[in-house]
């Protein structure tokens, strides 16, 4: 009788502790904040965004990366790198132009060698060039991605993918043990943060999900280029599956929730509907609000 008191005793204890030690694994757990940094801006054709659409009209589109920071750790994790070589500055002529690590630098207060890892969505100039201007950062990108485009040596394996600089670039960070290959769709990469592959806007591009404060942010960056495409279920202009895009826009916003925290790549209109905290810089979730209908 004595025992199965003690036991019963135990049990009761056990339970009252339970709630207390599942508040002490929620606390634990990352959560970011997420902001987006425009580090340029140049107009470009609606219809080589969305499908469909009539030439002619033109979309100032920002040339955006997104910072994560853990706020439990203030670790910093960037979400695609932008670009500063030269050439892509000449070619594209880019208005307001900043190297991404001085946008950061400037806005955010992160110094480039502050910054942990970037996970980069796809290996095009414009979200992959400025992996190198983050010193001790990881890289994180898609394995299928990483070994259609790029060779051994940084040869250019595949056209349409990744330009012959960066893919010297890659080719030297994965010498330096700095490059982690990502194997597959839905991956939790670094806790609180899962990687989706989908959109086929290149070989094998993804999307990220995000733990805030607010519920999970899916940053889409190209396979979503503007509130457009999600809006009214447009795949994007330059995508190698359209059908295949758009399952991805339909599972960003399942993933996410709702609409409103699902952020595509180029959409100036990011810009405005979240609360600025500098200029070009705007706080997507975590220590703000959600953002202005």
């Amino acid at each position: 009788m004595v025992s199965l008191l003690i036991s019963t005793l135990r049990l009761i204890s056990a339970f009252c502790l339970l709630p207390f030690a599942l508040a002490a694994v929620a606390v634990q757990s990352p959560r970011y904040d997420i902001y987006a940094v425009r580090f340029a801006h140049v107009p470009y054709g609606l219809s080589s965004l969305v499908a469909g659409a009539e030439r002619g009209p033109q979309v100032d589109i920002a040339f955006t990366v997104w910072p994560l920071r853990d706020t439990s750790s203030g670790r910093v994790i960037l979400v695609d790198a932008g670009f500063y070589r030269d050439k892509f500055i000449q070619s594209w002529k880019p208005q307001d132009f900043v190297r991404p690590s001085e946008a950061l630098a400037k806005g955010l207060g992160i110094a480039p060698d502050t910054v942990t890892d970037i996970i980069i969505t796809h290996s095009h100039w414009d979200h992959s060039d400025g992996a190198d201007l983050f010193p001790k950062a990881t890289i994180w990108i898609q394995k299928a991605e990483f070994e259609y485009y790029v060779g051994a040596n940084g040869e250019v394996l595949n056209r349409g993918g990744v330009d012959a600089d960066d893919a010297t670039m890659f080719a030297g960070l994965k010498a330096a043990g700095r490059v982690k290959l990502i194997d597959g769709d839905n991956q939790e990469i670094l806790p609180g943060i899962r990687v989706y592959t989908g959109g086929k806007h290149t070989f094998a591009s993804q999307y990220v999900g995000v733990a805030t404060a607010d519920g999970t942010v899916v940053v889409a960056s190209d396979n979503a280029y503007l509130y457009k495409n999600l809006d009214e279920k447009l795949a994007i202009a330059q995508t190698l599956d359209a059908a295949s895009n758009l399952a991805a826009q339909k599972r960003m916003v399942e993933i996410a929730g709702t609409p409103a925290r699902v952020i595509p790549g180029h959409d100036p209109a990011v810009f405005s509907r979240f609360p600025a905290v500098a200029p070009g810089v705007v706080r997507i979730a975590g220590a703000a609000k959600a953002p202005r209908p």
